[in-house]
């Protein structure tokens, strides 16, 4: 009550997990943490099911989970895989593969050859992400162009009306 973070007994948590700013943290039963992890404010790891089986997840070693994240179910998260800020995580996350949105999709797959030795906050790699916002901007300004383009070409075709004046 006094952190706000509830830990199941039954989970298995690694070596040098940290839990950064935890209020409303919450790791399931049959949940499996590895070593080096980090964990935000708001990270669910939940079953979704009731189950006496395996129904929480799986975190690998060097995994950062972004405040917010829900990862759900009996899944696997591979060794330094990244979690963004309030993905929602229902299937495995390969290693080394950063995830975002809902449902998270995977945004980034490191070079499985080296290693990642910096730490990445929230679990989101500022600059290396694509903004989809921008994206829908860039095509919606390239069809106002295209069609400014025929606009203008249709206009140069109508003479210009006759003015309207009084005759009188």
């Amino acid at each position: 009550m006094l952190t706000g973070i509830e830990i199941h007994l039954a989970a298995k948590i690694g070596r040098r997990v940290f839990i950064d700013h935890g209020m409303g943290l919450v790791i399931g039963e049959t949940a499996e943490v590895g070593d080096d992890v980090t964990l935000y404010h708001g990270v669910t790891l939940g079953g979704i099911s009731l189950k006496q089986e395996k129904r929480h997840p799986t975190i690998g070693d060097c995994v950062v989970v972004g405040s917010g994240a829900q990862v759900l179910g009996p899944i696997t998260v591979g060794e330094k895989a990244l979690i963004g800020a309030n993905a929602v995580v229902l299937s495995d996350v390969p290693a080394e593969v950063t995830v975002v949105g809902i449902p998270a999709r995977k945004v980034i797959a490191r070079d499985r050859t080296g290693t990642r030795d910096e730490f990445v906050a929230y679990g989101t790699p500022y600059g290396d992400l694509p903004d989809p916002v921008a994206k829908a901007l860039d095509g919606m300004m390239g069809e106002i162009q295209t069609l400014r383009t025929r606009v203008d070409e249709l206009s140069s075709d109508v003479p210009d009306p006759e003015p309207v004046g009084d005759d009188t």
